[in-house]
Formats: structure tokens, C-alpha cells, sequence
């Protein structure tokens, strides 16, 4: 690997919340170059394209000159990161839960690759309790999430109500 550190911060991202742009924001000032990685199966369908998760989130973070996005379907992160050079992968937590979670998959992730160590981002107040699953609940009863996501994600939910306007 060069001397360079390069993260990796995975995720669905089904919706990108502003959480998630905060921990990203946060990692990209660790990082000479932040990938950040919709991660994908594609047996399993979100409530979002994965084109439209790419979009929203690019747009959330196009201020962020070395943050690049990128999509990866049925792969390991630990195998992307190999092939990107990725010297750290990049975690949020919340809360305890996420921790154990969390812990567990950078045991697995440092057996599949010892040379790629695991950093973790706590979560800022504000989001600790935001994640996309409740953004995805408010969205299904058409309560507004916009103290809780990019514009770019309100956007696209905006459009899809107007489409299913009857």
C-alpha cells in the first residue's frame, strides 16, 4: 500500500441522512482521499435506486474535494478497499448497539485483510438517534424529513409525491 491514508465509509445509504454527510465530512478531514461506498445486494430491493442514492449522496457532498463516491454490488468492503488502496474503513456509531455490530464485522474484516484497520466516528448529538430506516418510516406517511436529510434527498422525495398524486 503507498503512505498515503485513503478511507473507505460504506453504507446503503437508503437514504443518505445528514448524519451520515456530518460523519463523512468529519472522515474526509482525516483522509487524503475518502471513498464512500453504496454498498448494495441486488436481491434486495431499497427504497431508493441505487442511481438515485449515488445522486442524492454526490450531491450532499460535492463540496468535499476528496470524497469520491462509489457503488458496489455483493461485495465485501474489505475487498474494495484492497483494490482502492483503502488503508482505513471508516464506521459511524450511534449508540452501544451499533458498537457491538460494529465490533463484530471488524473482527471478520481484519481476518479477511489484517493490512486495512477499522477507525470509528461517534455520531454528533444531533443525529444519534437519525437513521434511514426512521427516514424511510416518516417518508411512507409523508411527514417531512427535512430536519434530517440533504436537500438533495427531500428533492427526490418531493418528486416521487407528486408523481403518486392521484
Amino acid at each position: 500500500m503507498s503512505g498515503k491514508k485513503i478511507g473507505l465509509f460504506t453504507g446503503s445509504f437508503d437514504p443518505v441522512t445528514l448524519g451520515h454527510v456530518d460523519l463523512i465530512a468529519r472522515a474526509s478531514q482525516l483522509f487524503k482521499q475518502l471513498y464512500v461506498g453504496i454498498f448494495y445486494n441486488k436481491d434486495k430491493e431499497g427504497q431508493f435506486s441505487i442511481d438515485q442514492r449515488r445522486r442524492m449522496l454526490e450531491e450532499a457532498v460535492a463540496d468535499l474535494d476528496n470524497v469520491t463516491v462509489i457503488t458496489a454490488n455483493n461485495s465485501l468492503a474489505v475487498d474494495i478497499a484492497d483494490k482502492l488502496e483503502v488503508t482505513h474503513l471508516v464506521r459511524g456509531l450511534r449508540n452501544g448497539n451499533d458498537l457491538t455490530y460494529e465490533a463484530n464485522l471488524e473482527f471478520f474484516n481484519k481476518h479477511l485483510n489484517d493490512s486495512i484497520d477499522t477507525i470509528y466516528l461517534m455520531s454528533a448529538n444531533q443525529w444519534q438517534e437519525v437513521s434511514s430506516s426512521r427516514i424511510r418510516e416518516l417518508i411512507y406517511f409523508k411527514a417531512d424529513i427535512s430536519d434530517f436529510v440533504p436537500e438533495s434527498v427531500v428533492r427526490v422525495v418531493e418528486k416521487q409525491n407528486e408523481q403518486t398524486r392521484i
